[in-house]
């Protein structure tokens, strides 16, 4: 039997983009459709979400695919999954395949828990037999007992993922797919989940793909690591070496103003940017060691918010919390809002990232980790470097005289 259990030999996926996708809603509009562009055929364009792609992974390994968001690694686990077919190019699983792609995949939102199980189960290739004899476990690791007979509908989406991922870590497959919704649990279970991958790839020789912003976890969790890079295999190694290229490439892309349009927010947003600003208030991407800098978050509502607080998170590139900033609660109308986070911690030279979030009543309205960027420089304004090798997250530029003892 060969070790390989996943083949992809130069596979690409391209989608065709409609630019003349709006239709004419009036006759006014369709004629200025007409006048704008005469009666051309509409020019399409295409995205090469995958560009000739091809590795093999091993039976037992945990890789790890890594990249910025839109490099291709959702949609290559989509048709690994055959979700989609790819344009070109072939791709050879070897045994059964679970995949944990997106929140709820394969729930019906007005079936209980229980029923559910039994639908996802059936989906993903388990007979009756197997769903009834493992019932019980999957339940067990779930913990989502006192809601078994409840609508999934009313679920959290924490809850959606316990149970999702129960049902897939119960298929026995011999390749399991993993998206990056692991993140919307809760530490506790994000922890469970790991170690049962570990163990399913150490103990049981099952091969798993892991799709996952958090670097921590990937580079503790998997021996290989995938860097995608717009549709292209960046590079693959060992985790630390390709974990750090990324990182490099990542802090070249920093931005001093970062923003975020309505298709992208949920509502009642229409509009999050995030800016950086120097002791002169200047917008940069870049500060030096002991510069006082701070964070303005500016954001739209299209509809009230009440006890609204706003949230920025400052984190390393590595996921590492460093401190969080909230605002004052406070009933907010249709408008448009700012805050400034003074940002006077003396941090350690290197990238940092920021994390945003704006809640109601304790309840996530938006969150997102990597929001935007900032680098801290090595040199101090003014001053003499300080020494940052072993220092930690946090330093301080308080010296004290040395005195002789009395």
């Amino acid at each position: 039997m060969s070790d390989i259990a996943v083949s992809i030999n130069n596979v690409s996926k391209a989608y065709v983009i409609d630019t003349q996708r709006m239709r004419a809603t009036t006759v006014a509009e369709a004629c200025a459709k007409i006048f704008q562009g005469g009666l051309r055929r509409p020019h399409n364009r295409q995205f090469l979400a995958l560009r000739d792609l091809s590795l093999e992974v091993k039976r037992g390994e945990i890789l790890g695919i890594i990249g910025r968001n839109g490099a291709g690694k959702t949609t290559l686990l989509k048709i690994l999954c055959r979700i989609t077919e790819p344009t070109s190019g072939q791709i050879d699983l070897y045994g059964r395949v679970g995949s944990l792609l997106e929140v709820g995949t394969g729930f019906h939102p007005e079936l209980t828990g229980r029923e559910n199980i039994y639908l996802n189960g059936a989906i993903l290739g388990m007979r009756r037999k197997e769903i009834d004899t493992r019932f019980d476990s999957i339940v067990a690791f779930a913990e989502t007992e006192a809601f078994l007979d409840t609508p999934v509908k009313r679920y959290s989406s924490g809850m959606y993922v316990r149970l999702a991922f129960a049902v897939a870590a119960h298929l026995d497959p011999e390749v399991l797919l993993v998206d990056e919704v692991l993140a919307v649990g809760d530490i506790q279970f994000q922890r469970k989940s790991m170690a049962r991958m570990e163990s399913a790839a150490t103990g049981e020789g099952k091969t798993i793909l892991f799709v996952s912003h958090n670097l921590a976890a990937v580079a503790k969790l998997c021996t290989r690591v995938a860097l995608l890079d717009r549709g292209k295999l960046q590079s693959i190694g060992a985790p630390q070496a390709v974990i750090a290229e990324y990182l490099s490439a990542a802090s070249e892309e920093k931005r001093a103003v970062t923003i975020l349009g309505s298709e992208e927010l949920p509502h009642p947003l229409a509009k999050i940017a995030v800016t950086t600003l120097n002791a002169q208030s200047q917008p940069t991407g870049s500060v030096r060691f002991g510069e006082s800098w701070r964070v303005k978050l500016e954001f739209e509502i299209s509809a009230a918010i009440n006890h609204c607080i706003a949230a920025i998170g400052l984190q390393t590139l590595d996921s590492i919390p460093i401190t969080t900033f909230w605002s004052q609660p406070a009933d907010l109308k249709v408008g448009r809002y700012f805050a400034e986070f003074p940002c006077d911690l003396s941090i350690s030279a290197g990238e940092v990232t920021i994390v945003v979030g704006i809640s109601s009543f304790e309840c996530a309205v938006f969150y997102r980790e990597r929001f935007s960027q900032v680098s801290i420089s090595e040199l101090a304004n003014g001053e003499q470097p300080h020494r940052f090798s072993g220092s930690g997250l946090i330093t301080t530029t308080f010296r004290p005289r040395i005195m002789p003892v009395a």
